[in-house]
């Protein structure tokens, strides 16, 4: 790219200051709405939905839980129902119908900690296979559920016994590809990096990678949904980095054992933008509409940005 007016631009399009402390924020697929989850300062739980209209917020519900709400995904629901699944404090998997949020539609006890983070596959016409949720916790373990099986998980993946617990910061699914397939990648306090193949039921891959490189706590990213190469980073300083990946000339070549390896390609920085003093907690893309997200930071603001010239990198 010859000139910086080329380059994608981060454009905050609204921005609105809430009473409470927002952990986590979603698009509502097909729509213009999202949703925010967190907690007021009396140690309440809070789910929000907004809807944008005439470039402002418009709150159209709001419902106070008992516990605080960490996360929340609706990767596991249909287009048609739109159900989403919430992680909270308590260590609870509620799955809730947005249209009547009073009591949840599924919910079950599923860690004995705080559920830091969830994920969800198999719904939203996205990934093949069965609809499935997986939950990763505080007490060390991650969980995959079926929403259709009340109770217990599918599948536990927990520290062996004598290993040290960590707190697992972050799970995602991936490799959807077909009936069968299916892996979660999880990530831990202590930097380890774990991948567990679901339909084997065993550990295919792990690594260790420390403090990371960044020179703050990089609390999330989010891949682009119309371009899985292009991503955004939320960083602990306030700050947003748009980056591209960059495929290797070969995509993958023989170790010392003549056996098929991957080869990882590059990053390049496309953009960034500092909107806060206080971390970025949580960032969604729009499913619908391209370069359009929504993003909240610990300064108990909701922010929804338009990143331009997606189109062009």
């Amino acid at each position: 790219m010859s000139s910086p007016l080329e380059k994608p631009q981060i454009i905050a399009h609204i921005q609105k200051g809430l009473n409470y402390t927002i952990f986590d924020c979603k698009w509502i697929p097909c729509s213009a709405k999202f949703v925010c989850l967190g907690n007021y300062a009396r140690g309440t739980g809070v789910l929000q939905v907004y809807e944008i209209e005439h470039g402002d917020l418009r709150l159209l519900r709001e419902i106070e839980k008992a516990t605080p709400i960490k996360c929340g995904t609706f990767g596991a629901t249909s287009l048609q129902q739109r159900y989403l699944a919430t992680g909270d404090f308590a260590g609870n998997l509620n799955i809730w119908n947005l249209e009547a949020p009073e009591i949840p539609v599924y919910s079950v006890k599923g860690h004995k900690e705080i559920i830091n983070s969830i994920d969800g596959v198999g719904g939203l016409e996205i990934g093949e296979g069965a609809p499935e949720i997986v939950t990763g916790s505080r007490d060390g373990t991650v969980k995959v559920w079926d929403p259709r099986q009340k109770d217990i998980p599918v599948a536990n993946m927990e520290p062996v016994e004598g290993e040290t617990k960590r707190d697992c910061w972050t799970v995602a699914f991936g490799h959807a590809c077909n009936q069968q397939e299916r892996v979660v990648c999880a990530g831990y306090d202590n930097g380890d990096i774990k991948l567990f193949d679901l339909r084997n039921m065993s550990l295919r891959w792990e690594t260790n990678i420390k403090n990371g490189a960044y020179k703050s706590t990089m609390w999330q990213v989010r891949h682009l949904p119309q371009n899985r190469d292009i991503f955004m980073t939320t960083g602990g300083a306030g700050s947003l980095h748009l980056w591209k990946y960059e495929y290797p000339a070969q995509r993958s070549r023989k170790d010392s054992e003549d056996v098929e390896m991957g080869v990882a390609g590059s990053v390049s920085l496309l953009q960034n933008v500092t909107l806060s003093t206080q971390p970025i907690s949580s960032l969604d893309w729009s499913p619908d509409k391209k370069g359009l997200c929504v993003c909240t930071a610990f300064d108990q603001t909701v922010r929804v940005l338009i990143v331009t010239k997606l189109n062009k990198v």
